[in-house]
């Protein structure tokens, strides 16, 4: 056996198995039948050299494509992942991809400094992105010069870029009606982050005017278009834990005490959040739904709940990726790129009653 300090070679196979080059580049790349004794000696010869297969980088070089589809999530990975709807659009997304053995590389979109998004340089074929903030947006631009196809879910990249799109506005407007026609004339709301700030804080019109989050200013219109003059406070981020410390300033004051203008229900733009504000209630010795009305937003198998079902409207998360992968997939493909609509739906939980007082 030869011993060298470079990578061994598809060429270095073939000669110590005594076949051609080509006959042993086709073993590897599975596209042709090879007889069973051919395939062991090339196989034999690989395991003796230490070759474990052709370069990637060798295959993007010939190709012009990487076979990497990039994915720009907003925020810290670690949170995203903790989002079952994130985790539910990766899985539709993933199998999209799949079908055109693309992998995926997992970008954020968070400022660092004054550098360009990671984006604007990445070795990849395709870009989707998982909402699109002002700044990814501005540098979408370079993406596009390069000729890469781009998919946004729920945000708007600018013309000419497919999007996949959820009725948000009216999902939200159906829920907070349903909440108005229980009696609820005291309703609050917490909302997903308004920009890449995540301040938690009070939903003012300044704030408002401002935010770039399409998805939550879509679920607040809807909420205000029954309830135009509520409150309502930001959460940093779609989790739990956002949705106790917020609930807690609607509920109580700095001393821990209710307030007794305190809402009689609380529409949450997340089912995590609504966990979250449930949660906070109990603490408070609130019941849910006698003392307090709390709905949310997704559809999600939610842990923390007991025996309550939680009332939310439900979204179609793995159908969403699902239809980013594959208009990623047209798109490499040669095909204009299509945007894609879908709807949610009401389902009726039990943590929504009548108002007790």
């Amino acid at each position: 056996m030869s011993s060298t300090a470079r990578r061994a070679t598809i060429a270095d196979v073939a000669r110590e198995a005594g076949v051609s080059t080509s006959t042993a580049s086709v073993v590897f790349s599975g596209k042709v039948n090879v007889a069973d004794a051919t395939r062991e000696k090339v196989l034999a010869a690989a395991a003796a050299l230490g070759y474990t297969g052709p370069d990637p980088r060798a295959a993007s070089l010939r190709t012009g494509r990487s076979g990497i589809v990039a994915v720009v999530l907003g925020g810290e990975l670690r949170h995203a992942f903790l989002d079952p709807v994130t985790t539910a659009m990766m899985d539709g997304l993933s199998d999209a991809l799949g079908a055109i053995s693309a992998g995926i590389l997992l970008l954020r979109d968070d400022p660092q400094g004054d550098e360009a998004p990671p984006i604007t340089e990445a070795p990849v074929d395709a870009v989707v992105l998982i909402g699109c903030s002002g700044r990814t947006r501005s540098a979408l631009e370079t993406v596009r010069q390069r000729g890469l196809p781009v998919v946004v879910i729920e945000g708007d990249a600018g013309e000419g870029i497919p999007q996949v799109t959820l009725d948000n506005r009216e999902a939200s407007a159906e829920m907070a009606d349903y909440v108005c026609q229980l009696g609820h004339t005291d309703v609050a709301t917490v909302t997903l982050a308004l920009d890449a700030e995540r301040e938690r804080a009070p939903i003012t019109p300044a704030r408002v005017a401002a935010a770039t989050v399409d998805v939550t200013l879509d679920r607040l219109a809807g909420f205000r278009e029954i309830y135009p003059d509520a409150p309502g406070v930001t959460a940093a981020a779609s989790l739990v834990d956002e949705g106790m410390i917020a609930a807690r300033t609607l509920l109580a004051d700095d001393t821990g005490s209710l307030r007794a203008d305190r809402p009689s229900a609380i529409v949450a733009q997340s089912d995590l959040l609504a966990v979250g504000v449930i949660r906070a209630a109990e603490e408070l010795g609130l019941r849910v739904p006698d003392d307090l009305t709390v709905v949310g937003f997704d559809g999600i198998n939610a842990d923390g709940l007991g025996s309550l079902r939680l009332t939310t409207i439900a979204q179609p998360a793995v159908a969403k990726g699902r239809a980013a992968g594959e208009q990623v997939a047209r798109m490499l493909a040669g095909e204009p790129g299509e945007s894609v609509h879908f709807t949610c739906s009401f389902r009726e939980g039990e943590t929504a009653a009548p108002p007790a007082r």
